[in-house]
């Protein structure tokens, strides 16, 4: 892997999922305890903010009424029905945790659903930096970053998804998605580990 061609795909870093005051944080409370996903990722941002990887976020947005949603079922009627992810509330907007990151961080607007590649030029974006390996880390594993993942190996990029810097619902799930459904299409590792691969000198 190298820098240049590496790009990290931030999902669902939002504090209706990781605020503890979050719509849907007891969604991912569980296992993002267990995998300590905040302090990983943080810790992942502080030792690429320097190199040329090109990082991005892709949050979900939807309107006071969710006109976005039609006949939604699932999580994304559970998102409808609590008033999660509303433009403008503090639901929507990022977590503290990344804010000092902001100005390294690109952010790709128009996620509506599952997929960070529909309704978004996030494509076209990593085909304008010349990527080829795709690292993921986010919100909800079996959800936004296996829909994701998928989307990208079949768009021929080369996928990684970090272990110990995505949540699920429930710490089985994260595990076994972890150790059965991703490795089908993609490397599965821990962010170290992907220093490793990069050649990084990792920092505290």
């Amino acid at each position: 892997m190298e820098f240049q061609k590496t790009a990290l795909i931030l999902i669902g870093y939002q504090n209706d999922y990781f605020s503890p005051n979050g719509i849907l944080y007891g969604v991912v409370e569980e296992s993002s305890k267990v995998t300590n996903v905040i302090s990983n990722t943080v810790h992942l941002l502080e030792c690429l903010t320097h190199t040329p990887t090109l990082i991005v976020t892709t949050p979900i947005f939807f309107t006071s009424n969710y006109e976005e949603l039609i006949e939604p079922i699932g999580i994304l009627k559970t998102i409808k029905e609590s008033n999660a992810f509303q433009m403008g509330t503090p639901g929507s907007e990022a977590i503290e945790a990344l804010h000092s990151f902001q100005n390294r961080i690109l952010e790709v607007p128009g996620k509506r659903g599952f997929n960070a590649f529909i309704n978004t030029n996030l494509d076209e974006i990593l085909k304008q930096h010349k990527i080829a390996d795709v690292v993921i880390a986010g919100a909800v594993t079996s959800i936004c970053i296996d829909s994701t993942g998928r989307s990208a190996h079949e768009k021929g990029y080369h996928v990684t998804i970090l272990s110990d810097c995505t949540s699920a619902r429930t710490v089985f799930e994260q595990e076994f998605y972890c150790n059965s459904i991703f490795p089908l299409y993609a490397d599965v590792m821990t962010h170290t580990e992907l220093f490793c691969c990069l050649e990084l000198t990792m920092t505290a």
